[in-house]
């Protein structure tokens, strides 16, 4: 099975549409968004209707519950309505033959939505938070820092990096597509786009949004 899961699109509407260009090229049989539509550019409305139109599961971030300050207040009360009702994580389980494999999908961690599983996160602690969780493959976004790390007896952390709002030095943007054998193998792909950066950039300069957003943007950090 191949999944799509993508995270932190923040508002970027020409990045959203770039990603789901390269998303259906792949031919993925399941695509699921793990949070933060909203925030830090001019169209979340757009985002959150296109999600909805494609009927995408999806869990809330810790900016889809915002409601003041960078363009938050532009979401319509019916998507707001729509926001607020997310799912905090989302949990797959695969019977493979004999085996049992569970995929856990989380915006910041599986503790706290607001929580940062950096890559270099010691290893005691991250094995100790996915036993709660019972999973064998932890997904999850907030720092829009790309990874994939094996720690433990063979569990798997993925960190999906940002369709709109990378923050690792690469202004592509970044979605994973993850593969599980009936084997229970696992194999993940971080794909990387090309959008029309100019534009997401000069639609917040154009705004009321800080121009440092815009910096960061353009320079991805």
């Amino acid at each position: 099975m191949k999944i799509a899961l993508f995270s932190d699109v923040h508002a970027n509407l020409p990045a959203f549409e770039a990603f789901l260009a390269d998303v259906d090229k792949n031919k993925p049989d399941a695509i699921y968004c793990l949070g933060d539509l909203i925030g830090y550019n001019i169209w979340p409305n757009e985002v959150i209707a296109e999600v909805r139109k494609r009927g995408l599961a999806m869990l809330a971030g810790n900016h889809d519950l915002k409601t003041k300050g960078y363009a938050y207040e532009l979401v319509t009360d019916d998507n707001r309505v729509y926001l607020n009702t997310l799912p905090a994580h989302i949990r797959l389980e695969f019977q493979l033959n004999s085996d049992h494999l569970n995929l856990v999908l989380a915006h910041g961690s599986t503790r706290s939505i607001n929580e940062y599983v950096l890559e270099d996160l010691e290893e005691n602690y991250v094995l100790e938070m996915m036993e709660e969780a019972k999973a064998d493959i932890l997904c999850i976004g907030h720092t829009h820092k790309p990874y994939h790390r094996i720690i433990g007896n063979n569990k798997h952390v993925v960190n999906i990096g940002s369709v709109g709002k990378p923050k690792d030095g690469n202004p592509q943007g970044c979605y994973v597509l993850l593969t599980i054998a009936e084997s229970g193998s696992i194999k993940v792909e971080f794909k990387r786009f090309d959008y029309d950066l100019d534009k997401a950039v000069q639609a917040i300069i154009n705004s009321l949004l800080p121009d440092d957003l815009a910096d960061k943007l353009h320079k991805a950090y």
